[in-house]
């Protein structure tokens, strides 16, 4: 069973998910960006990349998404390799308006038929597919998400022609095993080193799971899905480990954005923290959340993000073969525009692999990492309660870490 948000359309509402979904799709609807103008007919390369839609589930409008271009387009679709490589924002935002996504209505609890079967072929791929589609309308518009990364014009498919595909083996032996659950499906992959973008796509197009419960799972809730099964087991796995017995920070930048990872000397608790600073204009805001040491209980206020770092924290302790509790503060600023959820993932990906720096307490610590942020730290405090409280209690497992 996936751990994380439901794979199924929720009724509950969070007024602090929608204050910042709502100021994301602000920061979104002005931009000046134009998306890729293609005809009704298009033949190109899918990277290999696919869009599963999540309006009115269980029945959706799922496809891939194509580029005109010729050849290995799979950066395109490949977030873990964005940063290490130096992408810009403008790059990144270049080739994903790029992506033309093509519809078509599919049944996600009923997942039966050639045209499914051409999803997974996709997402299976160990390459980029030559590719040849035609449209009901001229493709049009582009997307953004908190969730899921931008992609450019869509339209009702027509037809859809593929060119043969080779299947990435580990994702193979999966889709073939249907007595493995889609949760050990999942960890099996990334304990291979499969990369996520890989494991989430062909979750999402229903090759994981037990005989007939596969099911198709929209693009965005099989992100957090996969995060949060991901980070919920490494979790078990982590709290075996011996606390560490020091303060560490682990700073890093980039697309306009600063993290700092405080690791603190107690068992496994967890606080993020994200600030949006004159990204539109002159507003200054903070959104957090957290979990305890008895673990958190229904989704979290602040949306996807929250999940992808703390999935990329404990995949750093586990790694070391450590225990510690983690307060992550992020904060964009003037240029920044909302790419998903993976910009959380790998900017603290790349924070947690840089060398961290040794603190005397727990407030050293956040005046360090204040010193790498535009807005003050009380403006972050004021919205930590999780570390308020613990600044307050003055306890841990190393004497005087708070003082």
């Amino acid at each position: 069973m996936l751990h994380g948000p439901p794979l199924y359309p929720i009724r509950v509402t969070f007024p602090r998910v929608i204050a910042k979904a709502s100021y994301l799709r602000q920061i979104t609807s002005t931009l000046p960006f134009r998306s890729v103008q293609v005809g009704t007919s298009l033949e190109g390369s899918c990277p290999p990349s696919v869009f599963i839609g999540s309006h009115n589930y269980p029945k959706v409008q799922a496809g891939p998404m194509i580029a005109p271009a010729e050849g290995e387009t799979g950066y395109m679709d490949t977030p873990e390799t964005w940063l290490p490589a130096r992408r810009t924002q403008e790059e990144i935002l270049g080739f994903r308006l790029s992506l033309v996504r093509g519809k078509h209505p599919v049944h996600a609890v009923h997942p039966e038929g050639r045209f499914v079967e051409s999803l997974q072929d996709i997402a299976l791929s160990g390459a980029s597919l030559k590719s040849r589609v035609e449209f009901g309308y001229t493709p049009q518009g582009f997307s953004f998400s908190q969730e899921s990364t931008p992609h450019g014009p869509s339209a009702p498919l027509r037809t859809l022609d593929l060119s043969a595909s080779t299947w990435d083996r580990d994702l193979e032996k999966v889709f073939y095993d249907t007595d493995l659950t889609a949760s050990d499906a999942i960890m099996a992959l990334h304990a291979k080193g499969v990369a996520f973008s890989r494991i989430q796509k062909a979750l999402s197009v229903g090759t994981m799971g037990t005989g007939r419960r596969r099911r198709l799972v929209p693009t965005r809730w099989s992100i957090t899905a996969a995060d949060s099964t991901i980070g919920n087991r490494l979790l078990g796995e982590v709290r075996k480990y011996e606390v560490i017995d020091e303060v560490r920070i682990h700073e890093f930048s980039s697309l306009n954005n600063h993290y700092a990872v405080i690791l603190i000397p107690t068992p496994w608790q967890y606080e993020w923290a994200e600030a949006f600073v004159h990204v539109k204009g002159n507003e200054e805001l903070v959104f957090a959340d957290h979990e305890g040491m008895k673990g958190k209980k229904g989704y979290s206020t602040v949306g996807g993000c929250f999940y992808s770092c703390r999935m990329a924290v404990l995949e750093a302790l586990a790694r070391e073969q450590a225990q510690a509790g983690a307060i992550v503060l992020r904060e964009a600023t003037s240029g920044y525009i909302p790419m998903g959820v993976f910009n959380v993932r790998e900017n603290v990906r790349n924070a947690m692999l840089s060398d961290p720096l040794s603190q005397d307490s727990l407030k050293s610590a956040l005046k360090q990492a204040a010193g790498g942020m535009t807005l003050p730290l009380d403006r972050f405090l004021g919205a930590c309660n999780l570390t308020r409280d613990i600044l307050a209690e003055r306890q841990s497992t190393l004497s005087g870490f708070l003082s």
